[in-house]
């Protein structure tokens, strides 16, 4: 009898939480189903009952009901920060933690804080105030989920920029607060969740009835998965009993026959339909001893492809298949099994039972899928497996000769006195037989052991004649003791043969993950990878990867491997399809080597090939499991390796951009001060004739040109500082144009400006001074590249979701493909009218109109040859006071 012990890991989570403060979160399909209202009314039961309730931050959003649901609650001051111009206000962690209440309210749980706040997210904040020891509660809508992200854009056609990591949801307490969509749409209408401008948007977009429906069905499927979640880790911890599934969790038992694969997908599909985690188990049981080799490979192929689909895979040893399901579903949970059931003969099932009757008789909690499958074909069992079932000849005569030894001892004894029953003597031959050599030698050398006690020891001796019933019974009973204790004992070595591959393999792996920890290289990856497998498997061994886009050695045991050209394509081949080739697959068989892919997810990363010396197979069916667990480690290792390299990468990257970023910024100011001079002094020189006037217009022209460009250095280190500040204003953008034209009045020498902005236009709310300077850049860049004599073009236009300017050239234009690529810092285009200049005007343009929430592009004229680039101000940054004046 097992004793069920808790769960050493689940008891150490357990740990960590004590002393933590608990989180309650209020989750919501939308928003205005109620989850702000329904927190403060459940904190205002707390509060009435004695507990000490303050409020970190409630939003209200305008509504009325939250608002007077907020009254009577202690509501802390919040922290004030600079940003832009502006005041922000954000929840004050000191503050709450000075006071230390024993619950705080902190409403909409995905915020982003402000700039200058301790962290950047609120959720931060919260994990905080619970490592202090504070209960919190919070709310938050389905959306916001990290791992739901995607599939709620997918449908809502809304990209939520603000998310909360999973691992938050689950250590919470949830309370789903919902109600049906109709309801919230007519909440909708009425104004109380947002204004009605809003509201009637809204409802032709993210707050249709089907995406309402979707949403909620998200909610309650998530809040389901996580009480789920926290049962399990209770019931480990605790070591209880039962399925306690509050959702559903699937099993697939495997065997080794071919149709198991069909399994395997319908687990899939029904693990997919109810939303479900999902495992495959395959219980090794004495029988497996017996496979043959097709049945092993066949094993490990239905093995791999329940990885490749994403399930978690056991493998337990047992006594039996029941014994062992019964131990994985306890062990999983598991709340529906699949099992697969061959057409066997009556006479077989009346020998050996049905595993499925047993299943479902002696696992009533689960419900039991059975899929019936095609009969495994003889060759699928074969002699050649690690034991033989009927024994080898000298497994025979061994235990014959013991037998001998055993009746000579007999006789001896027999021979020194009145001992007559020397019968047990037999059973050690027996059991000697059983533990070495297997039950079918041991069964014959019970039947031997028998016989030979009643030749040499029972009257009338040396004859199988037996005269008195007594001795009858005692040859029975020899007999039937020697057959049960060689089941007995043959049953014990082949649980032991059992428990120490088990245990060589999982010690082997072990070793393995142990050594690939202190791996830094692909190259000692790849020669500690060669070694093992060398090691385990007795082959010669090669790591391919692909450098410069083909295949090459990167390690070798032994040393100096040569690659012919078809185990080349059979490596290539592999590396392409992430699959097997060579030797012992089903592609290019003629290689000598086996080639298998080293792959994590989706991408490959090596190939490894393995031959034997004698040319022959190099992987048996039964070892494939072992090597592709090996692949699998050694997989997440180069993947390991590689983000690693992007870290390293991406941190000399913002070494680089810091030191740029302080070397522009220093040439620039000693820059500007001298050329402030210059332009100051050219300014008030008076010419004394034409050719002197020339002159100085031209140095002019050229200081202002250099003065320009070290502002833009300037405006650059700003823009990757953040370190933008901006006051926003409402600002005619006929007459920023015209004050940029004037600006650039010699630049423009050469090329007609045509200014098309309706008077009628509305007023935008920017900031001048930014603008500004995004005019000048686009202004200049258009007389630059385009050819002199060819006019200028600045034209704006009303839509219905904001207006467009737009700056025209006649130059070439933009190379297709680069329209994105051109705003980068210091790009500039070969073969287009952008490869002029230092580089910098562009990006400096897009990194002022997204600080002012405009959005820039570049693309060519339809009209005619040349480029346009286009700023695009959005509804919400025109002026309200200019479009009713205009109305």
């Amino acid at each position: 009898m097992n004793e069920a012990r808790p769960d050493p890991d689940a008891l150490l989570r357990a740990a960590l939480r004590e002393g933590r403060g608990r989180l309650k979160v209020f989750l919501g399909a939308a928003p205005g189903v109620g989850k702000t209202f329904e927190m403060l009314s459940r904190a205002a039961e707390r509060r009435d009952s004695g507990v000490d309730v303050v409020v970190g931050v409630v939003e209200t959003h305008g509504r009325a009901e939250t608002a007077a649901r907020l009254r009577g609650f202690e509501v802390l001051p919040r922290a004030r920060f600079a940003h832009r111009g502006q005041t922000l206000e954000e929840m004050d962690i000191d503050a709450i933690l000075a006071r230390r209440p024993a619950l705080v309210l902190v409403d909409e749980l995905a915020h982003t804080n402000a700039p200058g706040s301790r962290h950047d997210k609120r959720w931060q904040d919260v994990e905080e105030l619970l490592g202090a020891g504070l209960d919190v509660w919070s709310t938050l809508n389905i959306q916001h989920l990290e791992s739901l992200n995607d599939l709620v854009a997918s449908f809502t056609r809304v990209r939520v920029r603000e998310t909360v990591p999973d691992r938050v949801l689950d250590q919470a307490e949830i309370e789903v607060v919902d109600i049906p969509p109709d309801e919230l749409i007519e909440r909708l209408r009425e104004g109380k969740v947002y204004v009605p401008e809003e509201a009637s948007r809204a409802l032709g977009h993210f707050f249709s009835k089907s995406n309402l429906s979707a949403l909620r069905e998200l909610a309650l499927r998530r809040a389901a998965q996580v009480v789920d979640t926290q049962i399990l880790e209770m019931v480990r911890a605790q070591a209880l009993g039962g399925i306690w599934g509050s959702g559903e969790r699937i099993m697939v038992a495997l065997s080794e026959q071919e149709s198991a694969a069909e399994l395997v997908r319908a687990g899939r599909r029904m693990a997919d339909a109810l939303h479900a985690p999902w495992t495959v188990v395959h219980i090794e049981t004495p029988r497996s001893l017996q496979l043959g080799d097709g049945a092993r490979k066949t094993l490990a192929d239905v093995l791999h492809l329940a990885t490749q689909l994403g399930a978690a895979i056991m493998t337990i040893p047992a006594a039996s298949v029941t014994e062992g399901l019964k131990l994985a579903a306890s062990e999983a949970r598991a709340t529906q099994l699949f099992v697969g059931k061959s057409a066997r003969s009556r006479w077989f099932e009346l020998r050996h039972g049905s595993v499925v009757d047993r299943l479902v008789r002696e696992m009533p909690g689960i419900a039991v899928h059975v899929l019936p499958l095609a009969s495994m074909p003889q060759a699928g069992r074969s002699t050649s497996g690690p034991v033989s079932p009927w024994g080898t000849p000298r497994a025979y005569a061994i235990a014959f000769g013991l037998t001998a030894v055993v009746t000579a001892l007999g006789s001896y004894i027999t021979s020194l006195g009145s001992i007559t029953n020397v019968a047990l003597l037999y059973l050690l031959p027996v059991m000697a037989a059983a533990t070495r050599f297997g039950l079918r030698p041991a069964l014959a050398t019970a039947v031997v052991s028998s016989l030979a006690y009643n030749f040499f020891f029972i009257p009338p001796l040396y004859t199988f004649t037996i005269s008195d019933p007594q001795n009858l019974i005692t040859v029975l009973v020899l007999l039937g003791v020697a057959v049960v204790a060689s089941q007995i004992a043959a049953q014990t070595r082949d649980q032991a043969e059992l428990a120490r591959a088990s245990a060589l393999q999982n010690s082997t792996l072990a070793g393995f993950a142990r050594q690939l920890t202190g791996i830094r290289h692909r190259a000692e990856l790849a020669m500690l990878l060669c070694g093992e497998a060398g090691r385990l498997f007795d082959a010669h061994t090669v790591l391919l990867r692909p450098h410069a886009g083909e295949l090459s050695v990167e390690a070798s045991v032994p040393d100096g491997a040569q690659i012919a050209a078809i185990e080349m394509a059979a490596a290539q081949w592999a590396f392409d399809q992430a699959r097997a080739a060579g030797n012992g697959s089903d592609t290019l068989t003629a290689s000598e080597w086996s080639f298998h892919p080293i792959a994590s997810g989706d991408q490959v990363h090596a190939v490894i090939g393995l031959a034997r010396r004698d040319a022959g197979r190099p992987i048996r069916p039964d070892q494939l499991p072992l090597l592709l667990s090996l692949l699998d480690q050694a997989g997440q290792t180069f993947e390991r390796i590689a983000l690693e390299e992007q870290m390293t990468d991406v941190a000399q990257m913002r070494e680089r951009d810091r030191l740029r970023a302080a070397m522009l910024s220093s040439v620039g100011h000693d820059l500007r001060t001298p050329l402030t001079a210059v332009v100051g002094l050219l300014a008030e020189i008076e010419p004394a004739n034409t050719l002197q006037r020339e002159q100085i217009s031209e140095a002019r022209g050229e200081a202002e040109r250099v003065n320009r460009f070290v502002a833009n250095l300037l405006d650059m280190v700003r823009i990757e500082a953040g370190a933008l500040q901006q006051s926003l204003e409402p600002v005619d953008l006929a007459e920023a144009v015209s004050a940029a034209a004037h600006d650039l009045r010699r630049v423009l020498d050469e090329h007609p400006v045509e200014i098309a902005i309706p008077p009628s236009l509305p007023l935008v709310r920017i900031d001048p001074r930014l603008f500004h300077h995004c005019l000048i850049n686009l202004i200049d860049n258009a007389a630059k590249h385009g050819p002199a004599g060819t006019p200028i073009r600045i034209a704006a236009v009303r839509k219905p979701d904001g207006i467009d300017m737009a700056i025209c050239d006649e130059g070439p234009g933009v190379p297709a493909g680069e329209e994105m690529r051109i705003f980068d810092s210091f790009t500039r285009l070969d073969g287009s009218d952008r490869k002029g200049g230092t580089g910098l005007g562009l990006a400096i343009v897009k990194g002022f109109a997204e600080a002012m929430g405009l959005k820039v592009r570049a693309e060519n004229r339809r009209d005619h040859t040349g480029a346009r680039f286009v700023i695009g101000f959005p509804a919400s940054l025109i002026s309200p006071a200019s479009a009713e004046d205009i109305a």
